[in-house]
């Protein structure tokens, strides 16, 4: 079965209700902590242009994810990764992932690219992608993100440790370091 990603756009925003429940199964299924999505919120990513999006040959959704930025884009969050289910082993999150890691770098090229998971196997697509695990003192440090931790059942645990742990693992890509074209640099100072 080929499974296709690409940048969600406006035609989308019809599958914004069918996201947030499979966001919602999936908290469940797994029994960890996955932190609500409204419908109007994942519309308005998708209408950003900051949303990835899986589907098989025949239409279905597969998978999604979004980016967002925080601290003026000095960091960027990949969120509300999910694969539904008849779909899961399949790579359908390494792609999705590698697909808003781009997307990411893309639109923000000096940020850190950060996110938190309970998830092995979006530990082990993050490691893949360049990402390290860090305390969550190295991510965003942005109200409004760990806001959005509110509706995750293991909220409690996050704020009675003042934002330092949860059972989240952060996880963090530098920014590309910048490249520097050496044959100018030559010919400057060979003219010189």
């Amino acid at each position: 079965m080929h499974i296709s990603t690409r940048i969600a756009t406006a035609l989308d925003c019809q599958l914004a209700e069918d996201i947030c429940m499979l966001i919602e199964l999936s908290a469940r299924q797994r029994g960890t902590g996955i932190a609500r999505r409204a419908p109007k919120f994942i519309q308005e990513k998708i209408l950003s242009g900051k949303a990835i999006i899986a589907f098989t040959e025949d239409e279905q959704l597969a998978g999604f994810c979004y980016i967002q930025s925080w601290e003026q884009g000095r960091y960027v969050a990949h969120s509300g990764l999910v694969v539904h289910p008849k779909f899961r082993q399949k790579g359908v999150a390494k792609k999705v992932k590698k697909a808003a890691f781009e997307l990411a770098r893309q639109r923000y090229p000096e940020a850190k690219i950060f996110g938190i998971t309970t998830s092995l196997a979006v530990m082990k697509i993050n490691s893949e992608l360049g990402y390290q695990p860090v305390t969550f003192s190295e991510l965003t440090q942005d109200d409004a993100f760990w806001k959005g931790c509110e509706s995750c059942q293991n909220f409690d645990i996050l704020q009675r440790n003042q934002r330092r742990l949860c059972l989240c693992t952060g996880m963090l890509a530098l920014p590309e370091p910048p490249t520097h074209n050496l044959t100018h640099l030559i010919l400057d100072q060979h003219e010189k």
